[in-house]
């Protein structure tokens, strides 16, 4: 996905020349206003000479830490968003890597991973701090090749104020669950989830679990709001009482993100169950493109293989 043209780097051979160039960058930006985040960002390609400096020096920053490949690049001023696979031996089969997301400082050697997951899908920019402050979406599971797996929501930002790269909702390697595999016996267990957007333009995710026990006992339903303080920028999740949860079920039933950007399509599942269709008065809800995921990231186009690493 190329959000902008590329901006060649300098060639990063020291620490101080990254380190007065991204200063000035950074400067000019805020200063001038001459980029908006979006503008600002741009995924790094892996075979273009340009981008052959900042491939090294990520590749450099992260030479200490287990990975097998670099599948990812996202560069935005003086950060990069980056994501690495483990393959835990050379026989293994591709779809049991183990995915890491990083942010890696361009201005000096510093890494710290964000997450851990399987199957990662980025999607595409959304709201969740503000219109003016975008967030590239990422869904992923918390198991690869597993029976079971349970599937998450993120979204990963530049933080102006620390220069580093975070993710929302973040609990270990867990962030916003959204649908579960795990069926107990006995029990019918139907998840809705979905991406809403507010008047003021950001947007929450909301997710809704009903479970019907049969006649051992009365049905339970759990619903949460994931979303963003507008003041002070940091992280909310909310369980729902009665009243906002049943205005949140019905804001549900008829979620349909991708309408507006197809990318964002994955974030609503469940809305044809029966849950919903009653809701609905008998129609299950239209949804534009909402099909399985099951490919890699896109420009998955990542060789680089750490010094020493085995492979």
């Amino acid at each position: 996905m190329r959000i902008s043209q590329r901006r060649s780097l300098p060639q990063i051979g020291s620490q101080a020349q990254p380190s007065l160039f991204f200063a000035i960058l950074w400067m000019a930006a805020t200063s001038l206003g001459a980029q908006t985040p979006v503008d600002a960002f741009h995924w790094i390609s892996f075979h273009d000479p340009k981008d052959a400096p900042t491939v090294q020096w990520v590749t450099n920053s992260l030479q200490t830490e287990k990975w097998t490949e670099i599948r990812e690049i996202g560069v935005q001023w003086d950060a990069a968003l980056v994501i690495t696979s483990e393959r835990k031996t050379p026989q293994s089969a591709p779809p049991q890597d183990i995915y890491t997301v990083w942010n890696v400082s361009l201005s000096k050697h510093e890494a710290q991973p964000l997450f851990h997951g399987a199957n990662p899908r980025i999607l595409n920019w959304t709201t969740f701090g503000g219109p003016n402050l975008p967030e590239l979406g990422l869904i992923y599971d918390d198991c690869a090749d597993c029976q079971t797996p349970s599937m998450f929501f993120t979204a990963v930002y530049y933080n102006i104020r620390d220069h580093v790269w975070r993710a929302r909702w973040v609990r270990g390697d867990q962030t916003a669950p959204i649908w579960t595999s795990n069926v107990v016996e006995g029990v019918t267990h139907q998840q809705v989830y979905g991406v809403l957007t507010e008047p003021n333009g950001r947007q929450v995710l909301g997710t809704w679990s009903h479970f019907d026990y049969g006649k051992s006992k009365p049905a339970q339903d759990f619903l949460f709001e994931y979303s963003v303080d507008p003041a002070s920028g940091l992280d909310q999740t909310q369980a729902l009482g009665e009243k906002h949860g049943d205005e949140m079920k019905l804001r549900l039933c008829h979620a349909n993100p991708g309408q507006a950007d197809p990318l964002l399509a994955p974030l609503a599942r469940g809305q044809d169950f029966e849950l919903c269709q009653q809701l609905a008065g008998g129609k299950p809800a239209t949804h534009t493109g909402r099909k399985p995921i099951t490919t890699p990231p896109a420009n998955n186009h990542g060789r680089s293989v750490p010094p020493g690493s085995k492979n």
